[in-house]
Protein backbone atom coordinates (compact mmCIF):
# COMPACT_ATOMS: atom_id res chain seq x y z
CA UNK A 1 0.00 0.00 0.00
CA UNK A 2 1.16 3.54 -0.72
CA UNK A 3 0.66 5.81 2.24
CA UNK A 4 0.94 9.56 2.31
CA UNK A 5 4.19 11.08 3.55
CA UNK A 6 2.48 14.06 5.18
CA UNK A 7 2.69 14.11 9.00
CA UNK A 8 -0.95 15.22 9.11
CA UNK A 9 -3.35 12.26 8.92
CA UNK A 10 -6.05 12.31 6.27
CA UNK A 11 -8.61 11.47 8.97
CA UNK A 12 -8.61 11.60 12.75
CA UNK A 13 -11.51 10.65 15.01
CA UNK A 14 -11.16 11.73 18.64
CA UNK A 15 -13.15 10.66 21.71
CA UNK A 16 -16.25 9.70 19.71
CA UNK A 17 -19.29 8.77 21.84
CA UNK A 18 -22.84 7.87 20.78
CA UNK A 19 -25.98 6.38 22.30
CA UNK A 20 -29.19 5.14 20.63
CA UNK A 21 -32.46 5.11 22.56
CA UNK A 22 -30.63 5.00 25.87
CA UNK A 23 -28.26 2.27 24.67
CA UNK A 24 -24.59 3.38 24.67
CA UNK A 25 -23.13 2.04 21.41
CA UNK A 26 -19.84 3.97 21.15
CA UNK A 27 -17.54 4.94 24.02
CA UNK A 28 -14.38 7.03 23.53
CA UNK A 29 -13.36 5.90 20.02
CA UNK A 30 -9.99 7.18 18.76
CA UNK A 31 -8.07 6.39 15.57
CA UNK A 32 -6.20 7.98 12.65
CA UNK A 33 -6.03 7.14 8.95
CA UNK A 34 -3.30 8.18 6.51
CA UNK A 35 -3.54 9.02 2.83
CA UNK A 36 -3.73 5.80 0.79
CA UNK A 37 -3.96 3.64 3.92
CA UNK A 38 -6.36 0.71 4.04
CA UNK A 39 -7.85 0.22 7.49
CA UNK A 40 -9.72 -2.95 8.42
CA UNK A 41 -12.53 -2.43 10.93
CA UNK A 42 -13.69 -5.60 12.69
CA UNK A 43 -16.23 -6.41 15.38
CA UNK A 44 -19.35 -8.39 16.11
CA UNK A 45 -22.74 -7.07 15.01
CA UNK A 46 -23.70 -4.37 17.48
CA UNK A 47 -20.05 -3.54 18.26
CA UNK A 48 -20.59 -0.06 16.78
CA UNK A 49 -18.74 -0.23 13.44
CA UNK A 50 -21.57 0.93 11.20
CA UNK A 51 -22.64 3.62 13.69
CA UNK A 52 -19.11 5.03 13.72
CA UNK A 53 -19.11 5.22 9.93
CA UNK A 54 -22.56 6.83 9.89
CA UNK A 55 -21.17 9.55 12.17
CA UNK A 56 -18.25 10.12 9.81
CA UNK A 57 -20.52 10.19 6.75
CA UNK A 58 -23.08 12.59 8.26
CA UNK A 59 -26.02 10.19 8.07
CA UNK A 60 -29.42 11.63 9.01
CA UNK A 61 -30.01 8.97 11.67
CA UNK A 62 -27.17 10.40 13.78
CA UNK A 63 -28.56 13.93 13.76
CA UNK A 64 -32.12 12.68 14.33
CA UNK A 65 -31.07 10.74 17.42
CA UNK A 66 -29.27 13.55 19.24
CA UNK A 67 -25.96 13.77 17.41
CA UNK A 68 -22.66 12.55 18.87
CA UNK A 69 -19.83 13.63 21.12
CA UNK A 70 -16.20 13.99 20.06
CA UNK A 71 -14.28 15.52 17.17
CA UNK A 72 -13.53 14.60 13.55
CA UNK A 73 -10.57 16.09 11.67
CA UNK A 74 -10.12 15.79 7.89
CA UNK A 75 -6.65 16.78 6.66
CA UNK A 76 -6.11 18.41 10.05
CA UNK A 77 -9.25 20.56 9.95
CA UNK A 78 -12.30 19.95 12.20
CA UNK A 79 -15.37 18.78 10.28
CA UNK A 80 -18.87 17.67 11.22
CA UNK A 81 -21.00 16.68 8.27
CA UNK A 82 -24.72 17.27 8.77
CA UNK A 83 -25.64 15.44 5.54
CA UNK A 84 -23.99 12.80 3.34
CA UNK A 85 -23.85 15.37 0.53
CA UNK A 86 -21.42 17.42 2.61
CA UNK A 87 -19.26 14.34 3.16
CA UNK A 88 -19.34 13.56 -0.56
CA UNK A 89 -18.29 17.12 -1.41
CA UNK A 90 -15.33 16.72 0.96
CA UNK A 91 -14.21 13.59 -0.90
CA UNK A 92 -15.66 10.85 1.35
CA UNK A 93 -17.63 8.05 -0.28
CA UNK A 94 -19.50 5.18 1.35
CA UNK A 95 -20.88 1.85 0.21
CA UNK A 96 -23.49 0.98 2.80
CA UNK A 97 -24.31 -2.45 4.18
CA UNK A 98 -27.87 -1.89 2.95
CA UNK A 99 -28.35 -0.66 -0.59
CA UNK A 100 -29.09 2.98 -1.39
CA UNK A 101 -30.13 2.57 -5.00
CA UNK A 102 -33.20 3.72 -6.95
CA UNK A 103 -34.99 0.53 -8.08
CA UNK A 104 -36.55 2.04 -11.22
CA UNK A 105 -33.23 3.40 -12.54
CA UNK A 106 -30.60 1.50 -14.50
CA UNK A 107 -27.12 0.73 -13.20
CA UNK A 108 -25.72 3.62 -15.28
CA UNK A 109 -28.28 6.08 -13.93
CA UNK A 110 -27.51 5.03 -10.36
CA UNK A 111 -23.74 5.18 -10.87
CA UNK A 112 -23.96 8.78 -12.14
CA UNK A 113 -26.89 9.91 -9.97
CA UNK A 114 -26.78 13.68 -9.30
CA UNK A 115 -23.55 13.89 -11.33
CA UNK A 116 -25.01 13.29 -14.78
CA UNK A 117 -23.14 14.96 -17.69
CA UNK A 118 -25.42 17.27 -19.66
CA UNK A 119 -25.38 18.84 -23.10
CA UNK A 120 -26.88 21.99 -24.48
CA UNK A 121 -29.65 22.05 -27.05
CA UNK A 122 -31.60 24.63 -29.01
CA UNK A 123 -34.17 25.10 -26.24
CA UNK A 124 -31.56 25.52 -23.47
CA UNK A 125 -29.65 28.02 -25.60
CA UNK A 126 -32.75 30.23 -25.42
CA UNK A 127 -34.23 29.45 -22.00
CA UNK A 128 -31.17 28.57 -19.92
CA UNK A 129 -29.14 25.65 -18.58
CA UNK A 130 -32.03 24.12 -16.63
CA UNK A 131 -33.34 22.77 -19.95
CA UNK A 132 -30.10 21.01 -20.87
CA UNK A 133 -30.54 17.31 -21.67
CA UNK A 134 -28.60 14.34 -20.31
CA UNK A 135 -25.60 13.28 -22.33
CA UNK A 136 -26.33 9.55 -22.40
CA UNK A 137 -23.25 8.71 -24.48
CA UNK A 138 -21.02 10.35 -21.87
CA UNK A 139 -22.96 8.69 -19.04
CA UNK A 140 -22.49 5.29 -20.65
CA UNK A 141 -18.77 5.89 -21.08
CA UNK A 142 -18.27 6.96 -17.47
CA UNK A 143 -20.32 4.04 -16.17
CA UNK A 144 -18.31 1.60 -18.30
CA UNK A 145 -15.04 3.08 -16.99
CA UNK A 146 -16.19 2.67 -13.37
CA UNK A 147 -17.33 -0.92 -13.99
CA UNK A 148 -14.02 -1.75 -15.70
CA UNK A 149 -12.12 -0.24 -12.77
CA UNK A 150 -14.12 -2.42 -10.40
CA UNK A 151 -13.02 -5.58 -12.22
CA UNK A 152 -16.42 -7.29 -12.40
CA UNK A 153 -18.84 -6.90 -15.26
CA UNK A 154 -22.49 -5.98 -14.64
CA UNK A 155 -25.19 -5.01 -17.15
CA UNK A 156 -25.02 -1.22 -17.10
CA UNK A 157 -28.46 -0.99 -18.72
CA UNK A 158 -30.30 -3.30 -16.31
CA UNK A 159 -32.85 -1.87 -13.89
CA UNK A 160 -31.87 -2.17 -10.22
CA UNK A 161 -35.26 -3.73 -9.46
CA UNK A 162 -34.40 -6.64 -11.77
CA UNK A 163 -30.89 -7.25 -10.43
CA UNK A 164 -29.84 -10.05 -8.07
CA UNK A 165 -28.40 -8.93 -4.75
CA UNK A 166 -24.75 -9.36 -5.73
CA UNK A 167 -25.08 -7.16 -8.81
CA UNK A 168 -26.74 -4.44 -6.74
CA UNK A 169 -23.68 -4.47 -4.48
CA UNK A 170 -21.35 -4.05 -7.45
CA UNK A 171 -23.47 -1.14 -8.71
CA UNK A 172 -22.97 0.61 -5.36
CA UNK A 173 -19.22 0.09 -5.57
CA UNK A 174 -19.01 1.29 -9.17
CA UNK A 175 -20.89 4.46 -8.20
CA UNK A 176 -18.20 5.36 -5.67
CA UNK A 177 -15.35 4.47 -8.01
CA UNK A 178 -16.77 6.89 -10.62
CA UNK A 179 -16.15 9.92 -8.37
CA UNK A 180 -13.08 11.92 -9.32
CA UNK A 181 -12.52 13.76 -6.00
CA UNK A 182 -12.58 10.60 -3.87
CA UNK A 183 -10.11 10.78 -0.93
CA UNK A 184 -11.62 8.22 1.42
CA UNK A 185 -13.93 5.30 0.68
CA UNK A 186 -15.90 3.51 3.41
CA UNK A 187 -16.87 -0.05 2.50
CA UNK A 188 -19.41 -1.56 4.92
CA UNK A 189 -19.63 -5.32 4.29
CA UNK A 190 -19.12 -4.96 0.51
CA UNK A 191 -18.24 -8.64 -0.02
CA UNK A 192 -20.99 -10.17 2.14
CA UNK A 193 -23.02 -11.26 -0.91
CA UNK A 194 -20.05 -12.04 -3.15
CA UNK A 195 -18.27 -15.28 -3.91
CA UNK A 196 -14.55 -15.59 -3.22
CA UNK A 197 -13.70 -14.94 -6.87
CA UNK A 198 -15.83 -11.79 -7.00
CA UNK A 199 -14.51 -10.63 -3.65
CA UNK A 200 -10.94 -10.99 -4.93
CA UNK A 201 -11.83 -8.68 -7.85
CA UNK A 202 -13.01 -6.10 -5.32
CA UNK A 203 -9.88 -6.52 -3.20
CA UNK A 204 -7.80 -5.80 -6.29
CA UNK A 205 -9.82 -2.60 -6.76
CA UNK A 206 -9.06 -1.63 -3.15
CA UNK A 207 -5.35 -2.19 -3.74
CA UNK A 208 -5.50 -0.04 -6.87
CA UNK A 209 -7.27 2.77 -5.01
CA UNK A 210 -4.66 2.68 -2.26
CA UNK A 211 -1.85 2.97 -4.79
CA UNK A 212 -3.57 6.09 -6.16
CA UNK A 213 -3.63 7.68 -2.69
CA UNK A 214 -7.26 6.91 -1.84
CA UNK A 215 -7.70 5.76 1.76
CA UNK A 216 -10.15 2.95 2.48
CA UNK A 217 -11.99 1.89 5.63
CA UNK A 218 -12.93 -1.73 5.01
CA UNK A 219 -15.57 -3.38 7.22
CA UNK A 220 -16.03 -7.10 6.68
CA UNK A 221 -16.59 -10.30 8.62
CA UNK A 222 -14.40 -12.21 6.16
CA UNK A 223 -11.29 -11.80 8.27
CA UNK A 224 -8.88 -13.27 5.73
CA UNK A 225 -9.84 -10.42 3.37
CA UNK A 226 -8.87 -7.95 6.09
CA UNK A 227 -5.43 -9.53 6.40
CA UNK A 228 -4.88 -9.74 2.63
CA UNK A 229 -5.64 -6.12 1.77
CA UNK A 230 -5.37 -3.93 4.89
CA UNK A 231 -2.40 -2.07 6.39
CA UNK A 232 -3.92 -1.85 9.87
CA UNK A 233 -6.66 -3.67 11.75
CA UNK A 234 -8.90 -2.11 14.39
CA UNK A 235 -11.09 -4.41 16.45
CA UNK A 236 -14.18 -3.05 18.22
CA UNK A 237 -16.18 -4.78 20.94
CA UNK A 238 -19.24 -3.38 22.73
CA UNK A 239 -18.55 0.17 21.55
CA UNK A 240 -14.85 0.24 22.48
CA UNK A 241 -11.65 -0.11 20.44
CA UNK A 242 -9.97 -3.18 21.95
CA UNK A 243 -7.13 -3.51 19.43
CA UNK A 244 -5.33 -1.36 16.83
CA UNK A 245 -2.40 -3.21 15.22
CA UNK A 246 -0.61 -3.55 11.87
CA UNK A 247 -2.23 -6.30 9.79
CA UNK A 248 1.09 -8.15 9.43
CA UNK A 249 1.27 -8.51 13.23
CA UNK A 250 -2.00 -10.38 13.72
CA UNK A 251 -3.97 -13.32 12.33
CA UNK A 252 -7.54 -14.58 12.01
CA UNK A 253 -7.59 -16.41 15.34
CA UNK A 254 -6.26 -13.40 17.26
CA UNK A 255 -8.80 -11.07 15.62
CA UNK A 256 -11.61 -13.55 16.36
CA UNK A 257 -10.69 -13.81 20.03
CA UNK A 258 -10.52 -10.03 20.38
CA UNK A 259 -13.88 -9.60 18.64
CA UNK A 260 -15.83 -12.09 20.74
CA UNK A 261 -13.67 -12.68 23.80
CA UNK A 262 -13.49 -16.42 23.05
CA UNK A 263 -12.08 -18.88 20.52
CA UNK A 264 -14.24 -19.65 17.49
CA UNK A 265 -14.21 -23.16 16.03
CA UNK A 266 -15.07 -23.08 12.32
CA UNK A 267 -14.10 -26.63 11.40
CA UNK A 268 -16.09 -28.65 8.88
CA UNK A 269 -19.16 -30.55 10.01
CA UNK A 270 -18.09 -33.59 12.04
CA UNK A 271 -21.63 -34.98 12.04
CA UNK A 272 -22.22 -35.50 8.32
CA UNK A 273 -25.06 -38.01 8.01
CA UNK A 274 -25.77 -40.47 5.22
CA UNK A 275 -29.51 -40.12 4.62
CA UNK A 276 -29.51 -41.79 1.22
CA UNK A 277 -32.00 -44.40 2.47
CA UNK A 278 -34.40 -41.77 3.85
CA UNK A 279 -37.51 -41.01 1.86
CA UNK A 280 -37.48 -38.18 -0.67
CA UNK A 281 -39.41 -35.29 0.88
CA UNK A 282 -39.08 -32.88 -2.07
CA UNK A 283 -38.63 -33.78 -5.69
CA UNK A 284 -37.67 -31.10 -8.23
CA UNK A 285 -37.87 -31.89 -11.93
CA UNK A 286 -36.82 -29.72 -14.89
CA UNK A 287 -37.13 -26.50 -12.88
CA UNK A 288 -36.52 -23.26 -14.74
CA UNK A 289 -36.62 -19.83 -13.10
CA UNK A 290 -36.52 -16.45 -14.81
CA UNK A 291 -34.60 -14.53 -12.13
CA UNK A 292 -32.38 -11.77 -13.62
CA UNK A 293 -28.72 -12.56 -13.07
CA UNK A 294 -29.53 -15.93 -11.46
CA UNK A 295 -31.38 -17.80 -14.21
CA UNK A 296 -32.16 -21.46 -13.53
CA UNK A 297 -32.29 -23.50 -16.74
CA UNK A 298 -33.01 -27.13 -15.92
CA UNK A 299 -32.64 -28.29 -12.33
CA UNK A 300 -33.64 -31.75 -11.14
CA UNK A 301 -32.97 -32.60 -7.51
CA UNK A 302 -34.22 -34.99 -4.82
CA UNK A 303 -34.05 -33.78 -1.22
CA UNK A 304 -34.14 -36.32 1.61
CA UNK A 305 -36.37 -35.97 4.63
CA UNK A 306 -34.59 -34.52 7.65
CA UNK A 307 -31.35 -33.58 5.90
CA UNK A 308 -29.57 -30.27 5.64
CA UNK A 309 -28.80 -29.86 1.94
CA UNK A 310 -26.46 -27.08 0.90
CA UNK A 311 -26.64 -25.34 -2.47
CA UNK A 312 -23.51 -23.46 -3.51
CA UNK A 313 -21.86 -22.04 -6.59
CA UNK A 314 -20.46 -18.85 -8.03
CA UNK A 315 -22.62 -15.74 -8.25
CA UNK A 316 -24.88 -15.59 -11.27
CA UNK A 317 -24.90 -19.36 -11.81
CA UNK A 318 -28.45 -19.86 -10.52
CA UNK A 319 -28.21 -20.99 -6.90
CA UNK A 320 -30.35 -18.11 -5.62
CA UNK A 321 -32.91 -18.69 -8.35
CA UNK A 322 -33.87 -22.14 -7.06
CA UNK A 323 -35.59 -21.09 -3.79
CA UNK A 324 -36.87 -17.82 -5.25
CA UNK A 325 -38.53 -19.71 -8.10
CA UNK A 326 -40.03 -22.50 -6.00
CA UNK A 327 -41.41 -19.98 -3.50
CA UNK A 328 -43.05 -17.94 -6.26
CA UNK A 329 -40.97 -14.75 -6.16
CA UNK A 330 -39.96 -15.09 -9.83
CA UNK A 331 -41.59 -16.77 -12.84
CA UNK A 332 -40.83 -20.49 -12.82
CA UNK A 333 -41.80 -23.73 -14.53
CA UNK A 334 -41.23 -27.43 -14.10
CA UNK A 335 -42.52 -29.75 -11.39
CA UNK A 336 -42.03 -29.65 -7.61
CA UNK A 337 -43.59 -32.13 -5.20
CA UNK A 338 -43.56 -32.17 -1.39
CA UNK A 339 -44.38 -35.51 0.23
CA UNK A 340 -45.69 -36.65 -3.17
CA UNK A 341 -48.09 -33.72 -3.50
CA UNK A 342 -47.54 -31.24 -6.33
CA UNK A 343 -46.63 -27.70 -5.23
CA UNK A 344 -48.05 -25.08 -7.62
CA UNK A 345 -45.35 -22.74 -8.88
CA UNK A 346 -45.79 -18.95 -9.08
CA UNK A 347 -47.97 -19.01 -5.96
CA UNK A 348 -46.22 -17.89 -2.74
CA UNK A 349 -49.31 -18.37 -0.58
CA UNK A 350 -49.78 -22.00 -1.65
CA UNK A 351 -46.16 -22.69 -0.75
CA UNK A 352 -46.72 -21.28 2.73
CA UNK A 353 -49.96 -23.26 3.06
CA UNK A 354 -47.97 -26.41 2.23
CA UNK A 355 -45.75 -25.68 5.26
CA UNK A 356 -42.77 -24.38 3.31
CA UNK A 357 -40.86 -21.38 4.64
CA UNK A 358 -38.21 -19.17 3.06
CA UNK A 359 -35.61 -16.83 4.53
CA UNK A 360 -34.66 -14.58 1.60
CA UNK A 361 -31.20 -13.22 0.88
CA UNK A 362 -32.85 -9.78 0.57
CA UNK A 363 -33.76 -9.21 4.20
CA UNK A 364 -34.89 -5.59 3.82
CA UNK A 365 -36.69 -5.93 0.49
CA UNK A 366 -38.47 -9.20 1.24
CA UNK A 367 -37.82 -10.28 4.79
CA UNK A 368 -38.76 -7.49 7.21
CA UNK A 369 -41.42 -4.98 8.15
CA UNK A 370 -38.83 -2.34 8.98
CA UNK A 371 -41.11 0.10 10.78
CA UNK A 372 -42.82 -2.56 12.91
CA UNK A 373 -41.69 -4.07 16.21
CA UNK A 374 -39.69 -7.26 16.52
CA UNK A 375 -42.83 -8.91 17.94
CA UNK A 376 -44.85 -8.06 14.87
CA UNK A 377 -42.06 -9.19 12.53
CA UNK A 378 -41.63 -12.55 14.25
CA UNK A 379 -45.33 -13.36 14.72
CA UNK A 380 -47.09 -11.81 11.71
CA UNK A 381 -46.44 -14.53 9.08
CA UNK A 382 -47.59 -17.28 11.47
CA UNK A 383 -50.68 -15.22 12.34
CA UNK A 384 -51.50 -14.61 8.68
CA UNK A 385 -50.84 -18.10 7.34
CA UNK A 386 -51.54 -20.39 10.28
CA UNK A 387 -53.81 -18.36 12.61
CA UNK A 388 -51.20 -18.76 15.33
CA UNK A 389 -50.87 -16.25 18.17
CA UNK A 390 -54.59 -15.41 17.96
CA UNK A 391 -57.36 -15.71 20.54
CA UNK A 392 -60.87 -16.71 19.47
CA UNK A 393 -63.92 -14.93 20.86
CA UNK A 394 -67.64 -15.64 20.31
CA UNK A 395 -66.94 -19.11 18.97
CA UNK A 396 -64.31 -17.89 16.56
CA UNK A 397 -66.34 -15.07 15.04
CA UNK A 398 -63.80 -12.60 16.40
CA UNK A 399 -60.04 -13.20 16.43
CA UNK A 400 -57.64 -10.99 18.35
CA UNK A 401 -53.89 -10.97 18.85
CA UNK A 402 -52.59 -13.03 21.77
CA UNK A 403 -50.14 -10.38 22.98
CA UNK A 404 -48.70 -12.61 25.67
CA UNK A 405 -47.96 -15.46 23.26
CA UNK A 406 -46.44 -13.03 20.74
CA UNK A 407 -44.23 -11.51 23.42
CA UNK A 408 -43.12 -14.93 24.68
CA UNK A 409 -42.18 -16.33 21.27
CA UNK A 410 -40.26 -13.15 20.38
CA UNK A 411 -38.37 -13.15 23.67
CA UNK A 412 -37.56 -16.83 23.13
CA UNK A 413 -35.85 -16.16 19.81
CA UNK A 414 -34.19 -12.96 21.04
CA UNK A 415 -32.54 -15.18 23.64
CA UNK A 416 -31.80 -18.21 21.44
CA UNK A 417 -30.36 -16.17 18.56
CA UNK A 418 -28.71 -13.55 20.82
CA UNK A 419 -30.46 -10.68 19.00
CA UNK A 420 -28.97 -7.43 20.28
CA UNK A 421 -31.88 -5.07 20.89
CA UNK A 422 -33.49 -2.98 23.63
CA UNK A 423 -36.44 -5.38 23.76
CA UNK A 424 -39.16 -7.06 21.75
CA UNK A 425 -40.94 -3.72 21.15
CA UNK A 426 -37.99 -2.19 19.29
CA UNK A 427 -38.50 -1.49 15.59
CA UNK A 428 -36.67 -3.74 13.12
CA UNK A 429 -35.20 -0.69 11.35
CA UNK A 430 -33.24 0.25 14.46
CA UNK A 431 -31.27 -3.01 14.58
CA UNK A 432 -27.90 -3.64 12.97
CA UNK A 433 -27.91 -5.57 9.71
CA UNK A 434 -26.80 -8.84 11.26
CA UNK A 435 -29.44 -8.65 13.96
CA UNK A 436 -32.08 -7.96 11.32
CA UNK A 437 -31.00 -11.19 9.65
CA UNK A 438 -31.54 -13.06 12.91
CA UNK A 439 -35.09 -11.66 13.09
CA UNK A 440 -35.72 -13.13 9.62
CA UNK A 441 -34.63 -16.52 10.94
CA UNK A 442 -36.83 -16.15 14.02
CA UNK A 443 -39.81 -15.39 11.79
CA UNK A 444 -39.23 -18.60 9.83
CA UNK A 445 -38.72 -20.67 12.99
CA UNK A 446 -41.99 -19.34 14.42
CA UNK A 447 -43.83 -20.80 11.41
CA UNK A 448 -42.62 -24.26 12.47
CA UNK A 449 -42.47 -25.41 8.83
CA UNK A 450 -41.91 -28.93 7.50
CA UNK A 451 -39.40 -27.61 4.99
CA UNK A 452 -37.18 -24.51 5.16
CA UNK A 453 -35.27 -22.72 2.41
CA UNK A 454 -32.72 -20.32 3.88
CA UNK A 455 -30.71 -18.16 1.50
CA UNK A 456 -27.44 -16.49 2.59
CA UNK A 457 -28.42 -16.80 6.29
CA UNK A 458 -25.19 -15.26 7.58
CA UNK A 459 -24.86 -12.43 5.09
CA UNK A 460 -23.39 -9.47 6.97
CA UNK A 461 -23.11 -11.40 10.24
CA UNK A 462 -19.90 -11.41 12.27
CA UNK A 463 -17.84 -14.51 12.98
CA UNK A 464 -19.28 -15.11 16.45
CA UNK A 465 -22.90 -14.61 15.45
CA UNK A 466 -22.32 -16.67 12.31
CA UNK A 467 -21.54 -19.78 14.35
CA UNK A 468 -24.55 -19.07 16.57
CA UNK A 469 -26.88 -18.84 13.56
CA UNK A 470 -25.48 -21.99 11.94
CA UNK A 471 -25.83 -23.84 15.25
CA UNK A 472 -29.43 -22.59 15.53
CA UNK A 473 -30.24 -23.94 12.05
CA UNK A 474 -28.65 -27.26 12.94
CA UNK A 475 -30.57 -27.43 16.22
CA UNK A 476 -33.83 -26.55 14.43
CA UNK A 477 -33.18 -29.36 11.96
CA UNK A 478 -32.26 -31.95 14.59
CA UNK A 479 -34.87 -31.19 17.23
CA UNK A 480 -37.82 -30.37 14.98
CA UNK A 481 -37.03 -32.77 12.16
CA UNK A 482 -37.33 -29.92 9.68
CA UNK A 483 -35.67 -30.47 6.31
CA UNK A 484 -33.40 -27.50 5.56
CA UNK A 485 -32.02 -26.36 2.21
CA UNK A 486 -29.36 -23.72 2.75
CA UNK A 487 -28.05 -21.57 -0.10
CA UNK A 488 -24.75 -19.81 0.56
CA UNK A 489 -21.89 -18.14 -1.32
CA UNK A 490 -19.44 -19.43 1.30
CA UNK A 491 -18.49 -23.07 0.78
CA UNK A 492 -16.88 -23.47 4.20
CA UNK A 493 -20.09 -22.26 5.82
CA UNK A 494 -22.01 -24.99 3.98
CA UNK A 495 -19.46 -27.61 4.98
CA UNK A 496 -19.95 -26.75 8.65
CA UNK A 497 -23.57 -27.89 8.96
CA UNK A 498 -24.72 -29.63 5.76
CA UNK A 499 -24.99 -33.35 5.04
CA UNK A 500 -24.74 -32.96 1.26
CA UNK A 501 -23.84 -30.00 -0.94
CA UNK A 502 -25.15 -29.45 -4.47
CA UNK A 503 -23.13 -27.12 -6.70
CA UNK A 504 -24.98 -25.07 -9.33
CA UNK A 505 -23.18 -24.02 -12.51
CA UNK A 506 -24.73 -22.62 -15.65
CA UNK A 507 -28.23 -22.80 -14.18
CA UNK A 508 -28.00 -26.57 -13.61
CA UNK A 509 -26.78 -28.96 -10.91
CA UNK A 510 -23.11 -29.64 -11.67
CA UNK A 511 -22.85 -32.31 -8.98
CA UNK A 512 -23.75 -33.31 -5.41
CA UNK A 513 -21.16 -34.45 -2.86
CA UNK A 514 -21.13 -35.28 0.86
CA UNK A 515 -20.16 -32.19 2.86
CA UNK A 516 -17.06 -34.02 4.17
CA UNK A 517 -15.49 -34.07 0.68
CA UNK A 518 -12.42 -31.89 0.17
CA UNK A 519 -12.99 -28.24 -0.73
CA UNK A 520 -11.06 -28.78 -3.96
CA UNK A 521 -13.70 -31.23 -5.19
CA UNK A 522 -16.43 -28.63 -4.78
CA UNK A 523 -14.20 -26.03 -6.42
CA UNK A 524 -13.88 -28.19 -9.51
CA UNK A 525 -17.67 -28.46 -9.76
CA UNK A 526 -18.04 -24.67 -9.43
CA UNK A 527 -15.85 -23.98 -12.44
CA UNK A 528 -17.22 -26.84 -14.55
CA UNK A 529 -19.24 -26.01 -17.65
CA UNK A 530 -22.53 -27.87 -17.51
CA UNK A 531 -23.72 -28.86 -20.98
Amino acid sequence: MIMGTSSTPLLEMRNIKKDFFGNQVLTDINFTLGEGEVLGLCGENGAGKSTLMKILFGMDVIRETGGFEGEILLEGKPVSFSTPLEALSAGIGMVHQEFSLIPGFTATENILLNREPKKRNIVSEVFGDRLNTLDYNEMTGRAEAAIDKMGFQIDKGMLISEMPVGHKQFTEIARELSKENLKLLILDEPTAVLTEKEAEALLNSIRSMSEKGIAVIFITHRLQEILSVCDRVIVMRDGFVVSDVPAKETDVSQISRKMVGRSIDSTANSEVRDLSSAKTVMSIRNLWVDMPGETVRNVSLDIKEGEILGIGGLAGQGKLGIPNGIMGLYDAGGEVTLDGVSIPLNSPRKCLDASLAFVSEDRRGVGLLLDETLEWNVAFPAMQVQNKFLKNYLGGLIKWRDERAIHEVTDRYISELAIKCTGSKQKARELSGGNQQKVCLAKAFALEPKFLFVSEPTRGIDIGAKKLVLDALKKFNRESGVTVVMISSELEELRQICDRIAIVSGGRIAGILPAAEASEEFGMLMISMVK
